[in-house]
């Protein structure tokens, strides 16, 4: 792994092609086979499959949310400035 770059361009190498499509395959079998949504339900909402409670999974679902949102905008913000200063 000497020679692979860092960063953005690590996705480019051929040495990363076997992860990239082992990572699509299972997140594609996650999403079609086991986490199904019920119409019944709001998207994205799975119950309580562990037994915790449901009234702490209600409260907490929010702030879970929200950190999800702001993790996705800091990994977009790491991606644009390794794309801007090319480091």
């Amino acid at each position: 792994f000497e020679n692979v770059p860092a960063g953005l361009g690590a996705l480019t190498t051929e040495a990363a092609l076997p992860g990239i499509a082992a990572l699509v395959v299972f997140s594609g079998f996650l999403e079609l086979v086991l986490w199904k949504d019920d119409v019944n339900k709001d998207p994205g909402d799975f119950g309580d499959p562990l037994s915790w409670g449901e009234s702490s999974i209600n409260v907490e679902r929010a702030f879970e949310l929200n950190n999800g949102r702001m993790a996705m905008l800091a990994v977009l913000g790491q991606f644009a400035a390794e794309l801007v200063t090319g480091k």
